[in-house]
């Protein structure tokens, strides 16, 4: 065991988990209108309960068991059998390991909830994205980060396929998950009025932006130059694209918003992710810059031209700008072109296909959609039975 490693990762643990919790419930929940912001701060909260749970007992074992298929890892380890405070995972005590991946299976179902806010029915949040995690993200972790076939030395060669810490896992994934479910729900009843709270969204990207250090300098695993580097580039990325997402808003209405600025941050985030270990600053300057157009660019094709109601933007932000960074790995050398754009066309077909039938088969027990009644009323009250504002 490494000290300096052990109590990195401690930190990162910690940071990745304040993403989810408050960072993305307080940046979604500031998107939603006022009688639906508690809905989302529950969505993501029992998210953050429930997939800790199944992480526990499935989930660790299914991604990063000892077993020696390139599919799955087995069963070896459900509950964390076998696992001692002594055991080691690399330089790291591997219930810390455990951990810290918790929190990357706690946040990547979270991010899905911005696709159905304001009109999901609350059962079925808690049992598609469970079994989601268990039969889609944790399966995709063992192909590319638990030595699976996608790893290096499989299918793709030495090199296998580059995704440092989720533009592929995460964020492909949840992005085309958030795409389907959006697609099957359908666009909300009324969807004309602005964010309740921009104040909040700015808060919450903030705090995504600082946690965003732990999720991408923590995949290092390691207390190093290589920590310091994916941090650094992470910054320069986000920064980047913050500016160039409010200038392209500024040239095409008129006006750069706050919530526009923002939004730009979270997709230069999202970009640099799988490439921050392997890029360096002035390549993170060239994605970011080109993430805060592209991402926006998405925004517009799925909400404006495809009809799509992925209500904040999932898809056109986290799952472009996955997919974008993975590209711009091969772009710069750093992987190459037939693992990067196979990993994405194997991982996506996958991803499509089990949440497909996962929302079909989730919707025969549970339904979908609250009913008219309750969306016109707002989820908050009719659902969970408050109020997140009581004005006199």
């Amino acid at each position: 065991m490494n000290g300096a490693d052990t109590a990195w990762i401690l930190v990162a643990t910690a940071l990745v988990l304040f993403m989810t919790l408050p960072g993305l419930a307080l940046f979604y929940g500031g998107l939603v209108r006022a009688r639906n912001v508690l809905s989302v701060f529950m969505q993501c909260y029992a998210i953050a309960c429930l997939m800790s749970i199944l992480w526990l007992a499935f989930g660790y074992t299914i991604a990063f068991g000892a077993g020696e298929s390139g599919y799955w890892g087995g069963l070896g380890k459900m509950f964390l059998t076998g696992v001692t405070a002594d055991s080691l995972s690399g330089t790291l005590p591997e219930v810390l390991f455990f951990a810290f991946q918790m929190t990357f299976a706690i946040i990547t179902p979270a991010l899905i909830v911005g696709a159905y806010v304001e009109r999901i029915n609350f059962g079925f949040v808690l049992l598609f994205s469970g079994l989601w995690m268990l039969l889609c993200y944790a399966p995709v972790v063992h192909w590319i980060w638990g030595g699976g076939f996608m790893a290096d030395g499989g299918i793709f060669g030495e090199t296998g396929v580059k995704d440092f810490a989720g533009g592929i896992v995460v964020h492909e994934t949840a992005g085309l998950a958030a795409l389907l479910l959006a697609v099957f729900l359908g666009p909300r009843r009324d969807h004309s009025k602005p964010p309740h709270s921009p104040g909040f969204v700015m808060i919450g990207a903030a705090m995504l932006w600082v946690g965003w250090f732990g999720f991408n300098g923590g995949s290092q695993l390691a207390a190093d130059g290589g920590a310091a580097m994916a941090i650094t580039v992470t910054h320069i990325s986000a920064a980047t694209a913050s500016l160039t997402w409010a200038l392209w808003e500024r040239i095409k209405f008129g006006k750069a918003s706050l919530v526009g600025i923002v939004t730009g941050t979270i997709a230069g985030l999202a970009s640099i992710t799988p490439a921050s270990g392997f890029v360096g600053p002035v390549e993170a300057l060239i994605i970011g810059a080109i993430a805060g157009v592209l991402c926006q660019e998405a925004v517009n094709l799925i909400r404006n031209t495809l009809k799509i109601d992925d209500t904040l933007d999932v898809f056109a932000v986290h799952g472009v700008g996955g997919i974008f960074g993975t590209i711009m790995i091969a772009v710069f050398g750093a992987g190459t072109w037939a693992a990067q754009l196979g990993g994405l066309a194997i991982v996506g077909l996958y991803t499509v296909v089990v949440s497909v039938v996962l929302i079909k088969l989730v919707n025969l027990i549970l339904p979908m959609r609250v009913d008219p009644e309750i969306e016109h009323a707002g989820l908050d009250l009719a659902v969970h039975g408050e109020k997140a504002y009581h004005l006199s």
